[in-house]
């Protein structure tokens, strides 16, 4: 018999097999560090809104569904009762009307000078940084003081501005009897504020505009106006969005000033300055002291706030691109009929 024999297996050629390499709480730390950490630098940003926003906002929507007084706290439910006396009450809508009037006559006039102001600055005066600073003052002056301020130039009797009117001639105009005369005022007051915040803000970005723009046009023959209506307004238009959203949630909840408008404070004998900020006070530690309603107005302010942002959002969008696309479209006609004028020099 002859025995079987098999043939030795030839050694693996090639790398030798790795062996897997175990991965160590360091590693593993390090790799949730990159994965984890930029939501905990985020994080108290939404902690934050989430307490201080959010919180209040839906607290404030639960208790309006409530009948709650100041005094004996929440007294049961009931639905949107709240709500349905809200719009009964003909002082809402009147606190609505003086409030969008107001606004109005405050917001948009407000915007307009800050951009023109801002345009100002940004050329090179004399000592442009005093100026600069000098616009911010009245933005830090206290509401209160701005109130006693005005209440010397706007009061009916011996008001500084009556008084200047009465010399020359004119009639008094009574500023807290008559509705547009107040809403002038009122409006006066906010713009005192906030024109010089606004400006600065229109400074800083009219200042991040390339400075190769404004080079281009002075080569195509474009003056200071065609500059600042073709570049200067375009090349801005996220910043007038910003500004005319902030001016609008500002705007909306106004408080301070036809607060302190008169010594009494409560919006006029007719309520006619009374704002819904105002309503809305009047309402929770008035003499109803119904925080019940006072947290639907609350609400149904909220709800305005979000529509006219959202309104003003695609009206300044809309125009900022039209002016885009008008100023872009001028400026390729100015090149193209330069760069014709110089072949025709050739």
């Amino acid at each position: 018999m002859t025995a079987l024999t098999t043939a030795p297996t030839p050694p693996r050629v090639g790398p030798p097999e790795k062996r897997r390499r175990r991965v160590g709480f360091s590693q593993r730390l390090s790799r949730w560090d990159v994965k984890v950490s930029p939501y905990l630098y985020i994080s108290p940003f939404f902690i934050i809104f989430a307490i201080t926003g959010l919180f209040p906002l839906l607290y404030t929507g639960w208790v309006s569904l409530h009948k709650w007084t100041l005094i004996g706290g929440e007294a049961g439910y009931t639905g949107f009762d709240n709500f349905t006396a809200i719009f009964q009450q003909s002082e809402f809508w009147l606190s609505l009307r003086n409030t969008f009037m107001i606004f109005l006559l405050s917001s948009v006039p407000q915007v307009i000078i800050a951009i023109v102001l801002a345009a100002i600055l940004n050329q090179n005066i004399r000592a442009k940084t005093f100026w600069r600073m000098g616009v911010l003052i009245p933005y830090i002056v206290a509401p209160v003081a701005v109130g006693l301020i005005f209440g010397q130039l706007f009061a009916d009797q011996y008001g500084v501005i009556n008084t200047a009117l009465h010399a020359i001639g004119l009639p008094k105009i009574g500023w807290h009897s008559n509705t547009f005369a107040s809403w002038s005022a009122i409006a006066t007051m906010v713009n005192f504020r906030w024109i010089g915040y606004n400006t600065l803000i229109f400074l800083a970005a009219m200042q991040a505009v390339p400075t190769d723009l404004y080079e281009a046009a002075v080569i195509d023959g474009a003056g200071r106006m065609r500059q600042f209506f073709s570049i200067t307004l375009p090349q801005i238009r996220a910043t007038i969005i910003f500004v005319v959203i902030t001016s609008t949630i500002g705007g909306l909840q106004i408080f301070d000033e036809p607060r302190t408008f008169d010594v009494y404070g409560t919006g006029g004998p007719s309520h006619q300055w009374e704002t819904t900020t105002m309503y809305l006070w009047n309402l929770g530690w008035g003499p109803q002291q119904n925080l019940g309603r006072a947290a639907a107005v609350a609400w149904l302010l909220f709800v305005v706030i979000v529509i006219f942002a959202l309104i003003n959002y695609f009206v300044s969008s809309r125009i900022s691109t039209s002016e885009a696309r008008r100023g872009t479209s001028k400026q390729g006609r100015g090149r193209r009929s330069s760069t014709d004028r110089k072949g025709a020099v050739r």
